[in-house]
C-alpha cells in the first residue's frame, strides 16, 4: 500500500488554495476618526448600511476557493465577536477568525507574527486588505494577473492628482509589463501619480522570506528605529538581539515593498474604479457615497426605490421611520431606528442609529451621531469637497477646517440653530449658531 504524500501543485492555477487577511488595526491609532471612534472601532462604522470591514468581506466572498479569512488587529477579541458571528451566517462558505496582536506590530509584523495561522491549510497565496480603504476590491482581476505573470506579489494601484500623490506610497511601473520597478512610501519629491491602494496579493513562498530578511537586516545592525511622526515615538528604541521578537514594528509599505520591487516578480494592477482612504471621520461621507453609487449601479435590492422624494442612491434601514414628505438623497444612509420628520431635507449625509431629525430641518454633507437630536428648522451642514479630492479638510479664512460637519454620539441641536463645518464631541447641546469650530 503506497502512502500518498500531499505535495503542493503549482500547476493547479485558479484552484490553488487562497486565503485572505484583513488588517483592522487597533484602538490607539483611531484618533483621526474621532469623535466617531470613541464608541465604536472604525472598521465597524457603517457606510452605505454596512460596517466598513463588511465591504472587504463581500469582495473576498466573490473569490472562488477562499475558505478562510483572518482578521488581524489589536482590538480586544470581544469587539468583533458579534460581527464575525453575523458574517459567518451571511458568508457560510468562509471561516472567519480574529487574530489579536499583543501590541501594534505594524502591517508586516502582524502578518509575520501570525504566519503559522496564515499558512495553515497550505495556501499558495493570500490577499491582504487594509480595512480602512474604500474601493471595489477587484480581487479576481488581481488573481488573474497574478497567475498570468507567475507573480510573487500583485499590488492594487490607482492614479491620483500629482499634488495628492506624495501623501501615499508611489509606484513606478513598466507601462507595458506592469512590473513594479520602484516603490517609495510618501516620497518628498514627485515620482509617480500611481499610488498604493493598500490591497495586495502575495505568494506565501515569497512574502514571509521577504519579511524575515527585513528582520534579519535590522538585527544585524542594531540601530535606533525612528519614524517620522510622533505617533510612533513609543516604537523608537535601540535594539539588541534578544528584543528582536518582542519589539518588531515592521510595515509592509516602508520596510518590505521597496525591497520587493527589486525582486522582479512584483506587479501592479491598476484599478480605474473608485478608491478612497477612510482615515478621518469626515471621509466616511465620500466613502458612503462611493459604496452607495456602486450598489445603485449593480442593482442592489437594499437601496430605497427612487421616487419624487428619494433621489438615489439612498439607503434606509428597514427599522427607520421616514416621513413621506422628507426629501432624501443623493448619497444618504439612514441607520436603524432613526426618525426623520416631515419636510426634512437630507443630502450627502449619514444619519446614525436612534437619532431623530425634527420637521423641516436640513442636513447636508454631515454625519449625525448615534442617538442625536436635530431640532425643527435647524441646519446642519458641511461643505462639498470635489469628488476626486483625497482630503476632507478645506481652508476657510486662512484656517483649515473639516468640510464635513460631524455630531458625535447623543448631541442635540436646538430648533432653528445653524451648525456649519463643525466637529462636535459627544453629549453636547448646541443652542446657538456655530461655524468652523471643534466643540469640546
Amino acid at each position: 500500500m503506497s502512502l500518498h504524500i500531499p505535495h503542493r501543485e503549482k500547476a493547479n492555477g485558479s484552484n490553488a488554495a487562497t486565503k485572505a487577511v484583513i488588517l483592522v488595526g487597533g484602538p490607539s491609532r483611531g484618533t483621526r476618526f474621532r469623535p466617531l471612534s470613541l464608541d465604536l472601532p472604525k472598521p465597524l462604522f457603517e457606510v452605505a448600511g454596512h460596517p466598513i470591514v463588511w465591504h472587504c468581506l463581500t469582495a473576498i466572498a466573490k473569490v472562488p476557493h477562499i475558505q478562510e479569512v483572518c482578521m488581524i488587529g489589536y482590538y480586544d477579541e470581544t469587539v468583533f465577536r458579534d460581527f464575525i458571528k453575523d458574517s459567518s451566517k451571511e458568508f457560510p462558505q468562509i471561516k472567519i477568525v480574529y487574530l489579536r496582536e499583543y501590541q501594534a506590530l505594524g502591517t508586516a509584523g502582524g502578518l509575520y507574527h501570525f504566519r503559522d495561522a496564515i499558512l495553515k491549510g497550505r495556501p499558495e497565496r493570500f490577499f491582504v486588505l487594509n480595512a480602512d480603504v474604500c474601493c471595489s476590491f477587484p480581487l479576481n482581476d488581481m488573481l488573474k494577473q497574478f497567475e498570468q505573470k507567475d507573480a510573487e506579489a500583485v499590488i492594487l494601484g490607482t492614479r491620483v492628482s500629482e499634488d495628492a500623490a506624495s501623501n501615499f506610497g508611489c509606484i513606478v511601473s513598466d507601462p507595458h509589463s506592469k512590473r513594479v520597478l520602484h516603490y517609495v512610501e510618501k516620497p518628498e519629491s514627485h515620482i509617480s501619480n500611481l499610488i498604493n491602494c493598500g490591497v495586495y496579493l502575495f505568494s506565501t513562498d515569497s512574502i514571509f522570506p521577504s519579511i524575515r530578511s527585513a528582520i534579519k537586516k535590522r538585527t544585524e545592525r542594531p540601530r535606533l528605529v525612528s519614524y517620522p511622526s510622533s505617533e510612533h515615538l513609543e516604537s523608537s528604541y535601540f535594539q539588541d538581539d534578544e528584543e528582536t521578537d518582542k519589539n518588531e514594528v515592521l510595515r509592509l509599505e516602508q520596510d518590505i515593498l521597496s525591497d520587493m520591487a527589486d525582486s522582479k516578480q512584483f506587479f501592479v494592477h491598476e484599478t480605474k474604479d473608485f478608491w478612497r482612504q477612510i482615515k478621518t471621520a469626515g471621509s466616511a461621507v465620500p466613502a458612503n457615497a462611493l459604496y452607495l453609487q456602486k450598489a445603485w449601479q449593480t442593482g442592489s435590492k437594499e437601496l430605497a426605490k427612487a421616487s419624487q422624494n428619494i433621489l438615489p442612491p439612498v439607503f434606509i434601514h428597514p427599522t427607520a421611520q421616514v416621513d413621506p414628505t422628507a426629501k432624501l438623497g443623493p448619497n444618504v444612509s439612514i441607520g436603524p431606528r432613526a426618525v426623520i420628520g416631515a419636510g426634512v431635507r437630507i443630502k450627502e449625509s449619514i444619519v446614525l442609529e436612534d437619532s431623530e431629525v425634527k420637521h423641516d430641518a436640513c442636513i447636508l454633507y454631515s454625519i449625525i451621531g448615534w442617538n442625536s437630536r436635530v431640532g425643527a428648522w435647524a441646519r446642519v451642514e458641511g461643505t462639498p469637497t470635489p469628488v476626486n479630492s483625497h482630503t476632507t479638510s478645506i481652508v476657510k479664512n486662512g484656517v483649515k477646517v473639516q468640510s464635513i460637519t460631524i455630531l458625535g454620539k447623543e448631541c442635540g441641536v436646538g430648533d432653528e440653530v445653524r451648525v456649519q463645518n463643525c466637529v462636535c464631541l459627544p453629549y453636547k447641546e448646541l443652542k446657538r449658531d456655530v461655524a468652523n469650530e471643534v466643540i469640546m
